[in-house]
């Protein structure tokens, strides 16, 4: 079934003035190299893409079963079209189990849901004295038992401390597998940094967050990222990380991008729920260990659009941190853009940056479905 909508649509050549037409994929895309300040009409972007997404609508990812479904429907509905489903550091039995049925869900997707890419496995391999919020279930890494965890579901971002015994051979091995590595969790220097980006690694996780930070005479992780990496992930709630450090990201990093790192306290009330084996608290518009150390968020993609821009970014740039850089770094050529042969996965925004439509995979997705 093909569909037809007009408006300012986002293409990787610039703004068109016109209509886009799409099945699964985009057919075609007519109209006039005009932007969007010659008129009124609907922002159309390409579909927003997380790749840190632990949970939704009371869902934690780590609970296994239906629960990825729950938490990839609350976030289609706020414009996330593809993600992650990620792991938190726990027993192997939890990690295996939350996996099956990340994997059982990338190759099923229901309607009114987000496409599950895989799997970001942000434990257990990071340094137990920078847990966050992780459970202090800490271990070291063997590439046995990641080739086993593959079986289970596809495991396209890995999040390491590098500075752990071993860890570097393995960041090689799984670069070479096609696997992104994360530096994250990490009390590692900027020595490490370094010495992981040269062994392939190609990333940080939730850049500034569990890290070590810059000091004139120690930069740490924050500085070898700053001075050296091309992809970052960095979360805009403006809560984990102060507006003028995320002017320096993305002043310094060339594809940042943004991801929500978002619980299952997500589009849900003030309260307790759950984050792998921990009890986390949802007040005053984040989520927190009984300690008072922040443990993920409640962001969406769609509000961190908004932040971007009230940051000053300007729309074209802030779609590609929400999207675009997202699906260059996992290497999807066919997602985070709109152009003749992409996936149909888009949205479409009013002048406001309010989410009107979201069309996953060229399917209309119902934003009121519960």
């Amino acid at each position: 079934m093909s569909s037809t909508i007009k408006g300012n649509i986002l293409t990787p050549g610039g703004w068109i003035h016109g209509a886009i037409a799409f099945g699964e994929r985009v057919d075609s895309i007519t109209g006039e190299s005009l932007h969007p300040s010659t008129n009124s009409d609907d922002y159309i972007l390409p579909g927003f893409i997380d790749l840190h997404v632990h949970g939704g609508a009371g869902k934690d990812i780590m609970q296994g079963g239906e629960a990825v479904y729950t938490i990839a429907a609350i976030h289609a509905r706020h414009g996330t079209t593809s993600l992650l489903a990620t792991t938190m550091t726990a027993p192997p039995e939890d990690i295996d189990m939350a996996l099956s049925a990340i994997g059982i869900a990338a190759n099923n997707r229901r309607p009114n849901t987000a496409r599950v890419l895989g799997a970001h496995l942000e434990g257990p391999y990071i340094n137990s004295g920078k847990l966050g919020a992780q459970p202090n279930y800490a271990r070291a890494a063997t590439l046995a038992e990641i080739e086993r965890l593959q079986t289970l579901a596809k495991l396209r971002v890995i999040t390491v401390a590098p500075e752990i015994a071993g860890h570097l051979d393995l960041v090689r091995a799984l670069a070479d597998a096609g696997v992104r590595v994360q530096i994250g969790h990490t009390l590692g220097s900027y020595e490490d940094g370094v010495a992981a980006l040269e062994h392939g690694a190609m990333g940080f996780t939730h850049l500034f967050n569990a890290m070590s930070g810059l000091h004139h005479r120690e930069p740490g992780m924050v500085g070898a990222a700053l001075a050296h990496a091309e992809y970052a992930e960095l979360i805009p709630d403006l809560l984990h990380v102060h507006p003028g450090a995320i002017k320096v990201a993305l002043r310094a990093i060339p594809r940042l991008y943004c991801v929500t790192d978002s619980t299952a306290a997500t589009g849900m009330p003030d309260g307790e729920y759950m984050l792998g084996r921990h009890a986390v608290q949802k007040c005053m518009g984040g989520v927190r260990l009984p300690d008072g150390t922040l443990a993920g968020s409640t962001l969406t993609l769609d509000q961190a659009l908004r932040n971007l821009v009230g940051l000053g970014l300007d729309l074209a740039d802030a779609s590609k941190r929400v999207s675009t850089n997202a699906a260059d770094y996992l290497g999807l050529e066919e997602r985070g853009r709109l152009a003749p042969g992409t996936y149909a996965d888009l949205v479409v925004l009013d002048r406001d940056l309010k989410l009107k439509a979201v069309y996953i995979e060229g399917e209309i997705c119902d934003l009121n479905d519960a």
